[in-house]
């Protein structure tokens, strides 16, 4: 559908880019003609993926931990040397866990919150001073989740992605004088490496979810990345400041207590 010079002579920085959502967004960009450069906290996995990228147009990594900002500096500085700009940043990387909300700690609270929201933000910030603001021109896309109505079974995420949906929206009219365009996607269940952290008690409550789910099945990492494409070109130049569902109506016709019910049954 797009030109595969679509991105050309743009730099790419995708977050959490070595696997499922991440990985697929970054293929897509390296296919379209554009500068990749991947970052999630595991050293070993993120380099093999950027080897594999490799083969698709130029990638680079860095090890990065989203929620210390000494680390976001060092990845901008890692940047601005390798490539000498940004243009588009994604903000993939993140993490939650399934809990009913009258069990969750206090660690288990701060520690999504301080990784999907805080590092977030870290990451906006910082590379917004060290590129977007001074070049007076940047894309954002922040993926976050089907949080429409709720998020029950992941009050923590859901908070925190909630948080990151209003920056989206403040900052769209705060940095609009900055040339910043700054969006959302929002997928549903995708099938992708993510759903493997789950016990085999949620696992069979996603394959009863997909039989209800409006479209019949959930969706894929490439149909995500195909959102964050078109949200990340110049064919959307005039939007910002929105969230984009890539749920198949999830968000609309669906019942969001499956996870909570798994979860009690775990319990006895």
């Amino acid at each position: 559908m797009y030109s595969n010079n679509l991105f050309k002579d743009k730099v790419a920085l995708v977050t959490g880019g070595r696997s499922g959502i991440g990985y697929a967004i970054a293929k897509q960009f390296l296919q379209l003609g554009a500068t990749v450069v991947i970052c999630s906290r595991k050293e070993e996995p993120l380099m093999a993926a950027a080897t594999e990228l490799s083969e698709y147009g130029p990638c680079t990594a860095l090890p990065c931990d989203i929620r210390k900002t000494e680390q976001v500096q060092a990845l901008a500085k890692f940047i601005k040397e390798q490539h000498g700009r940004l243009d588009i940043l994604v903000n993939n990387a993140g993490g939650q866990f399934p809990a009913l909300a009258e069990y969750i700690s206090d660690n288990g609270w701060n520690a999504v919150i301080n990784n999907n929201l805080n590092g977030t933000f870290f990451m906006i910030r910082e590379m917004s001073n060290a590129f977007f603001i001074p070049q007076k021109q940047g894309t954002i896309v922040n993926i976050i989740a089907d949080i429409f109505r709720g998020f029950p079974g992941m009050s923590h995420t859901g908070a925190a992605r909630a948080g990151v949906e209003n920056l989206t929206k403040t900052l769209a009219v705060e940095w609009s004088q900055h040339g910043i365009r700054i969006n959302s996607v929002a997928p549903g269940i995708i099938e992708s490496s993510g759903l493997d952290q789950y016990p085999p008690q949620i696992q069979e409550m996603f394959e009863e979810a997909k039989k209800a789910a409006p479209m019949g099945r959930f969706g894929t990492s490439e149909e995500v990345a195909n959102a964050v494409v078109f949200l990340a070109s110049p064919l959307s130049s005039y939007t910002t400041g929105i969230s984009l569902y890539v749920d198949g109506a999830k968000h609309l016709n669906f019942d969001k207590m499956g996870m909570i019910k798994a979860m009690k049954s775990m319990m006895g």
